[in-house]
């Protein structure tokens, strides 16, 4: 019998349901991004008065250098952009005047992250000089529970400020290599910076851990999103060297990327670290385990991107300028799997299986039972037979409008051809020619079709246009910022949202 059960049963939810899609950093605050405010408390609120069950973010990690958080500093530790302030005033911590004072950039619908950075760090650190974590003993529980991790991060962090942040492979060669002298050294030379990062932590985690319960609560459940591999500059790359493809200098021997297609003749040079996948194996996939254990404890769901490379991964040499001279090699596959499923007892995956997919991945897809995406944006073209459309879905599937590396659904359908705009309205019954019926038409395909599950980013429900885009793959400076304004989702919206969701099956009204 086939271990790996399907998406309902895995669940054990109705057979339909349907969800939102928006990142935390996207939620109206008063400090410059969205954070674990009152206002994320809201969004919970009004997505469970639209009828949604479950709400989609993105990575929750600390973001460096462009901002993505796919290129995190740590797989494990979470952004500190995230935490509400006004927690701190309330504890006496900060005061009013110093946050509203900041300058947190002069627009609400865009995070200017320059400033975010300049202005959160200090205040972060004025917290936590009259904070008393020595006396706290939920603080010191969370030291201890999370140290598998927490810290090596705090002591990379602490580091890498100490080295006016560069990246680790350019550090002193004893602090590159981690020579037990030197880690001593730094651990009581930077002991309080190190203090001051297991405090940004702990908030972190307090705070997310609240606004899940208060989500699950209500019904709704989280979807989190895992990068398949890490950031060559963060602390896993950095503290666990023998999991990557690395020389005697910790200096990569290959690095991830796709090769070159119809859309980029020279490939995407992506640049993360790929795995040592034969060391895993001989260590059980024990970090895999650690991960996604993690994962499962912090979200209710997880969305695993470039499933495809667990199959099959694309090597290109280090130091390559493109992603021309690459190959194809040999990931885990299902072993992974099976090793996860046997050692967490609920792995809730859905598994990025977009683009061009080959035989081994499909069969690899199949046996784990994990659903997989249908984007309703990649339907529409000259063939007018792409597998994502709607009737050649089945139910083991998770349906988008788009997703954060998409053009909103109103900017993607302003830049389609005639030919594809007409048979986008054909196809959906959209009998207008305007953008905004056609991304309702959209979203009433992807509600009713088949899919167990859909997921709307709120930008569409909104009919915002692509100066609502989250993110432009290959780009760098202006990405990730978007922002709802406060009062922007409105009650109009979200009594549309339900009745949409009803209709369509996808909740059960009392």
């Amino acid at each position: 019998m086939n271990r790996y059960v399907n998406f309902k049963k895995q669940e054990e939810q109705q057979m339909r349901a349907s969800g939102v899609l928006l990142p935390i950093s996207s939620i109206p605050s008063d400090y410059g991004i969205g954070c674990f405010s009152k206002e994320a408390y809201e969004f919970v609120d009004q997505i469970t008065k639209g009828g949604q069950k479950y709400w989609q973010i993105l990575p929750l990690g600390p973001t460096g250098y462009g901002d993505s958080p796919y290129q995190a500093f740590s797989t494990f530790a979470g952004n500190p952009y995230f935490i509400d302030l006004e927690a701190f005033i309330s504890l006496g911590l900060l005061t009013e005047e110093e946050c509203s004072s900041c300058d947190w950039g002069g627009s609400e619908s865009y995070v200017d992250y320059e400033k975010m950075y300049n202005s959160r760090f200090r205040l972060l650190r004025k917290a936590y000089e009259k904070y008393n974590c020595e006396e706290d003993a939920d603080f010191q529980e969370f030291v201890k529970k999370h140290s598998f991790w927490l810290e090596d991060y705090c002591l990379y962090m602490a580091i890498k400020n100490e080295q006016d942040n560069i990246g680790w492979n350019e550090w002193p060669k004893e602090l590159k290599v981690r020579d037990p002298q030197a880690m001593d050294q730094a651990k009581e030379r930077l002991a309080d910076e190190i203090q001051f990062y297991r405090f940004q932590q702990y908030w972190f985690y307090k705070q997310w851990s609240a606004l899940k319960t208060y989500a699950n609560k209500k019904g709704v459940e989280i979807i989190g999103d895992l990068p398949i591999y890490v950031a060559f500059d963060g602390a896993d790359a950095w503290a666990n060297p023998l999991l990557f493809q690395f020389d005697e200098e910790n200096q990569p021997v290959a690095v991830a990327g796709c090769p070159p297609d119809a859309f980029s003749a020279t490939g995407q040079l992506w640049g993360n670290p790929l795995y040592n996948w034969g060391y895993h194996k001989e260590t059980g996939y024990q970090w895999w385990i650690q991960r996604m254990s993690h994962c499962m404890e912090i979200y209710d769901m997880v969305r695993i991107d470039h499933f495809r490379g667990f199959d099959e991964y694309y090597a290109i040499p280090y130091g390559d300028s493109t992603a021309e001279f690459g190959k194809w090699e040999q990931g885990p596959g299902l072993e992974l799997f099976k090793v996860l499923r046997k050692n967490i007892r609920h792995l809730n995956v859905i598994a990025e299986d977009l683009g061009y997919l080959t035989d081994t991945v499909l069969q690899m897809l199949k046996k784990s039972g994990f659903p997989g995406m249908k984007v309703l944006q990649f339907a529409f073209d000259k063939s007018e037979n792409s597998a994502y459309l709607t009737y050649k879905y089945d139910h083991n599937c998770v349906v988008y409008t788009g997703t954060h590396d998409n053009e909103t659904t109103k900017g993607w359908y302003r830049d389609l051809s005639r030919h594809d705009a007409a048979f986008a309205r054909e196809y959906t019954g959209c009998k207008g020619k305007s953008a905004d019926e056609c991304v309702w038409g959209m979203i009433r395909e992807a509600m009713s079709c088949v899919a167990d599950l859909a997921v709307i980013p709120v930008q569409d429900y909104l009919c915002l246009g692509n100066e609502a885009r989250m993110n432009t793959p290959s780009t760098l400076g202006n990405n990730w910022k978007w922002r709802l304004t406060k009062g922007q989702f409105d009650e109009e919206t979200i009594k549309r949202m339900r009745r949409m969701t009803k209709i369509y099956g996808r909740i059960q009204e009392q």
